[in-house]
């Protein structure tokens, strides 16, 4: 599994994995740059939340590559074609992801995490040096959804929705 950081916006981070069958897509925030990065066909979109800045390029790509859009359950992200759940792997291909639900930013954010390839996509709730605003969850929602995470093996390769680990360690200091 091969991951390429595909850079949007101002500081955004959505994520092309390529594999031997094509590509996988988590939180476009718009079409131009994955396409840019894609090696082959797009086999699915995932979504971590309902955030614009995470779901601005599902349309397009979705009806460009024909695609399926995998998602949690949230009537403000369109056109879902698979729900993701906690408990439900999602299977593309060779690749497994287990789907951690994770409220805080949002009340229905969640995490995909490869346990073969130690890899977490995160979306909003954990970065390097902090974790995400709480939007619509609550303060004991981040927490526990953050001790999830934490039990995640050490060498787990924490893949964030932004960039903002300079102004994390700032406000830590």
């Amino acid at each position: 599994m091969e991951v390429r950081i595909v850079p949007a916006l101002k500081d955004n981070y959505t994520y092309v994995i390529v594999l031997k069958e094509g590509c996988i897509c988590i939180d476009p925030s718009e079409s131009k740059p994955v396409i840019d990065h894609l090696q082959g066909n797009l086999l699915a979109i995932l979504n971590t939340h309902h955030h614009a800045d995470h779901i601005g390029g599902n349309e397009e790509l979705k009806v460009r590559f024909q695609c399926p859009l995998i998602a949690p359950a949230d009537e403000r992200i369109p056109n879902v074609d698979v729900i993701a759940r906690e408990g439900e792997p999602i299977v593309i291909h060779e690749l497994t992801f287990d789907v951690i639900s994770v409220p805080g930013h949002t009340r229905s954010d969640i995490a995909y995490y490869s346990k073969e390839h130690s890899a977490l996509f995160c979306g909003d709730c954990l970065f390097a040096g902090g974790c995400g605003r709480i939007f619509e969850g609550t303060p004991a929602q981040m927490f526990e959804s953050l001790q999830k995470l934490a039990r995640l093996p050490s060498e787990t390769k924490v893949f964030c929705g932004h960039e903002y680990t300079l102004r994390n360690l700032e406000f830590a200091l």
